[in-house]
């Protein structure tokens, strides 16, 4: 388990949220590719223990603050402590789109607050990259596929993708008025998988929304059969459509996202990229993948359409394979084990 431990650092890199689903395989990356992480996270959205299985598949302690964006003081601290800081990759962020719309206020707090904070005391401290954390919700129901970094951005369908239309803007602004930050952008489509040791992978908190933590939990006998929100919609086999990629892929490309921006120069720039795998999956499909990838039957129930539902969205990855040369490369059905393999070791543990 120690590969990675002793190699010499490329830069002191602040993973903010970096105790998350996506974060902690980030972080993993990133000690794989040379550079030495620090987390920031303040496990309202995580767990503890992550950290103490990102040490077992490293071999290495992970150093890790528990504090929230929002509190500028303690982020100044750790840039102290802790730095030089070379970069930034921003996860941390409140993320339950039902809660958004119950709790704006908190939502634009922690998402716009906690970036503006950061900003300021990344100025304060001379440190210029960022990678930013954004979603494929900024799109909303695209009028024509695969969506590609020009497609204009919708009008949010919830308050936490308005958090995250508003935090492009503010970052590309910023950029506008001509501070110095190198800032790359990725809009995630749909992340599944966990890590192949089945150490670290997604902890929904609550009842969970999206669709692989719920087959998990049937599958497990959690819960009942899947609810299959309408099998009329205008796609190959009336079940919605997503694209689907492996948290290890995705990973990949924060830390793909870092040596880019380096090997740019001097001047500041935004850019975005869709990070997806450039294929859609329904729902059908999806589930099909679990069984076929475990062997675990699913039951699945069809029931009506729920409310503010995408019918289908999936990424052209163009822009993200010719500029930054990356590109996805695990199957849906290597996700779907992966994840299995997690749930697994929660149920043992």
């Amino acid at each position: 388990m120690g590969e990675f431990a002793g190699k010499q650092s490329r830069g002191r890199i602040l993973v903010t949220g970096g105790a998350g689903f996506i974060g902690s395989h980030t972080v993993v990356d990133l000690i794989e590719n040379g550079f030495d992480p620090v987390i920031v996270d303040d496990f309202s959205n995580s767990d503890r223990g992550v950290v103490e299985g990102l040490a077992e598949i490293c071999g290495r302690p992970v150093s890790c603050y528990e504090i929230n964006c929002g509190d500028r003081a303690r982020l100044q601290q750790v840039f102290e402590s802790a730095g030089p800081i070379d970069g930034v990759i921003h996860f941390a962020a409140s993320k339950a789109v039902g809660e958004s719309q119950e709790k704006p206020l908190l939502y634009y707090r922690n998402n716009l607050g906690g970036l503006m904070n950061l900003l300021e005391v990344m100025a304060e401290f001379g440190t210029r990259d960022l990678v930013f954390s954004s979603s494929c919700t900024v799109y909303g129901q695209p009028a024509s596929l695969p969506v590609t970094e020009k497609t204009p951005r919708a009008e949010p369908a919830s308050v936490y993708g308005a958090t995250k239309r508003i935090c492009e803007d503010i970052l590309t602004d910023l950029v506008a008025s001509g501070a110095p930050h190198r800032v790359t952008l990725l809009r995630y489509f749909n992340p599944i998988g966990a890590h192949p040791s089945a150490r670290i992978g997604e902890l929904p908190l609550g009842d969970p929304q999206n669709l692989v933590p719920i087959i998990l939990q049937s599958a497990a006998g959690l819960r009942g059969p899947i609810q299959i929100f309408g099998d009329d919609w205008s796609t190959r086999d009336g079940t919605c459509v997503r694209d689907y990629i492996h948290v290890l892929d995705l990973a990949a490309a924060h830390v793909r996202s870092l040596d880019w921006m380096a090997e740019q120069g001097e001047d500041p720039r935004v850019e975005v990229f869709n990070v997806g795998t450039g294929r859609g999956t329904s729902v059908d499909e999806a589930l099909d993948a679990f069984e076929r990838a475990t062997g675990q039957p699913i039951a699945r129930e069809v029931g009506p359409r729920r409310p503010g539902d995408i019918e289908q969205i999936y990424a052209s990855c163009d822009k993200v394979e010719r500029v930054l040369g990356w590109k996805a490369t695990r199957t849906i059905d290597e996700a779907m084990r992966d994840a299995w393999r997690w749930q697994e070791r929660l149920a043992n543990r």
